[in-house]
């Protein structure tokens, strides 16, 4: 009998990514077959998310409820991986001693080494280092899972934003040698992955080594990963302003695989706040930044983070966050009300706002993003969007679903044969969170079902 695995991600896709190669590390290392049953799984493992109090808070209650299977079943095995483990190491032994393993988020391809160890001694084993580059040269080949794959560039961050904590649990940037990503896009091509997305804590710092020597920037990268035969559409999260150079720019121009959605965190429209928060730039800036990508992507669609209730944020400085997204608009936001984390440096600052402050604040800005969001969708009624097929809708399985350029979810009626392929779909209809539409019927719009190249437009939002 396989022994089975159940992998719970909290967390960013830099999480599910490593949480796949998890997955395939132990299937070729140990046998193990993963499971979407926590019930029937012989080892459970948490990859963890440090980046907010109530994420760190659900590790511990989640563990709390598999301590009691594990008092039934004591050759269960439990771990936990990820940002909190790096964070806390030991004490975790300490909190929930019926663990058995942690690692952290650099030392995941160690983890084979690890169950040996934990099944010779029965003792809990807990790795948190920071190998860097051995981690990428000890994974297996990458394994498609579909059309749409997650390639790790980099990891970690220098920034030092007085709010995050990412430095301190990933550790600083580091960029993985140019041949070994540009190698893993094209084996994922010759599997069928048809749309990439580059991750990285802070991806547009990327700086990576060529053989020859030199370095690769991530404008150049984003360049040679869409002239790969195969790759019709790249994405890549998350972004910073301060690495966000012309020649990043200039590939909304140039590079057509390139798609109309752009994350780039701004976490606040105040330059005061953003101050406190060591971000490095101003809101001018930040502006420029967005109008020059809009002027070589007229569709472009904007997402971003923001941060509501930083110590000392005052109404004014909410304010003027409100009209910075009434300048720009966006289509989506990952908002939160401040979280402090221990050992950062914003942690200690007085914070005398009320929580009901916070929560009308975030409400608010919430609301006002989600109002944009519903425009933008309503506005590409009618229009004919390109759509990659992930297979049957979750909802409705007699409809196939996927993902448009701009990264919105299409329900319509198709055929099981477009799985994994590129077709037509006209948007009728615009709800809260996905777009309906029907398959359009034309040999040239729909020639990519046939193996041939789809020249659809993007379309407008």
């Amino acid at each position: 009998m396989p022994v089975k695995l159940y992998i719970k991600t909290f967390g960013c896709q830099m999480n599910d990514y490593d949480s796949r190669r998890i997955a395939h590390l132990l299937g070729e290392s140990h046998g193990m077959v993963t499971t979407g049953n926590a019930n029937d799984a012989d080892m459970l493992l948490l990859n963890t998310c440090s980046v907010r109090e109530k994420a760190q808070e659900k590790v511990f209650s989640q563990l709390g409820r598999w301590r009691e299977w594990k008092e039934t079943r004591p050759e269960l095995m439990i771990g936990v991986g990820g940002c909190v483990a790096s964070q806390e190491g030991e004490a975790i032994l300490k909190r929930a001693p019926y663990v058995d393993l942690v690692f952290g988020p650099q030392t995941y391809h160690r983890l084979p080494a690890m169950v040996d160890q934990l099944l010779s001694s029965r003792c809990g084993v807990v790795d948190v280092s920071f190998p860097e580059i051995e981690k990428f040269d000890s994974l297996p080949a990458p394994r498609a899972d579909g059309a749409r794959a997650l390639v790790s560039v980099m990891e970690g961050c220098s920034k030092y934003c007085s709010f995050c904590v990412v430095p301190y649990t990933r550790g600083e940037e580091f960029s993985r040698p140019f041949d070994d990503v540009i190698t893993e896009v094209y084996e994922l091509a010759e599997q069928g992955v048809r749309e990439v997305t580059l991750l990285g804590q802070n991806v547009n710092a990327y700086s990576g080594a060529r053989h020859d020597g030199g370095v690769i920037t991530f404008a150049e990268l984003v360049r040679y990963a869409a002239a790969i035969e195969g790759i019709d559409r790249l994405r890549y999260t998350t972004s910073h302003p301060i690495d966000f150079d012309q020649n990043l720019i200039d590939a909304y121009a140039e590079v057509p695989e390139l798609v109309s959605h752009l994350h780039l965190p701004v976490q606040s429209g105040s330059d005061r706040i953003l101050s406190l928060m060591k971000r490095g730039y101003s809101v001018a800036e930040y502006e420029d930044i967005v109008q020059r990508v809009r002027q070589r992507r007229t569709d472009l669609v904007l997402s971003s983070d923001f941060i509501i209730g930083f110590p000392g944020e005052t109404d004014d400085d909410f304010e003027q966050t409100m009209a910075l997204i009434e300048r720009i608009g966006f289509d989506q936001s990952f908002s939160f009300i401040y979280s402090p984390r221990p050992g950062t440096p914003a942690a200690p600052l007085p914070d005398e706002t009320p929580s009901e402050v916070k929560q009308a604040r975030l409400s608010r800005l919430q609301a006002r993003i989600n109002s944009m969001s519903a425009d933008i969708g309503a506005k590409m009624i009618g229009t004919v969007q390109r759509v990659l097929v992930d297979g049957p809708s979750r909802r409705q399985p007699t409809q196939m679903s996927g993902r448009t350029d701009n990264n919105r979810v299409v329900n319509f009626s198709g055929v099981a044969e477009s799985r994994n392929r590129f077709v037509n779909v006209r948007i009728t209809e615009a709800l809260p969170h996905s777009l309906r539409g029907g398959l359009v019927i034309d040999e040239n719009l729909n020639s990519d079902m046939m193996g041939g190249d789809s020249t659809a437009a993007h379309g407008t939002a």
